[in-house]
């Protein structure tokens, strides 16, 4: 997911993207234990996804609040 995708999402969007990433996530981690991971690289690219949306958050929260 490229940053530029994440800005076009709604807050409410966001909201649900992020949720549905840490399943996935929690769902790759359980695989990851259980070594039936097909693609780790998914984990990091799971992860630096979730960094995208919550950073599109927090820049969205600094925006309303005017600083």
């Amino acid at each position: 997911m490229k940053i530029v995708e994440v800005r076009d999402l709604t807050d409410l969007e966001l909201g649900n993207k992020l949720l549905d990433l840490k399943k996935e996530l929690f769902a790759l981690r359980f695989q990851h234990a259980v070594n039936q991971l097909e693609n780790p690289k998914r984990l990091s690219s799971v992860k630096k996804d979730i960094a995208r949306v919550k950073t599109i958050i927090r820049e969205r929260e600094l925006a309303k609040e005017g600083v």
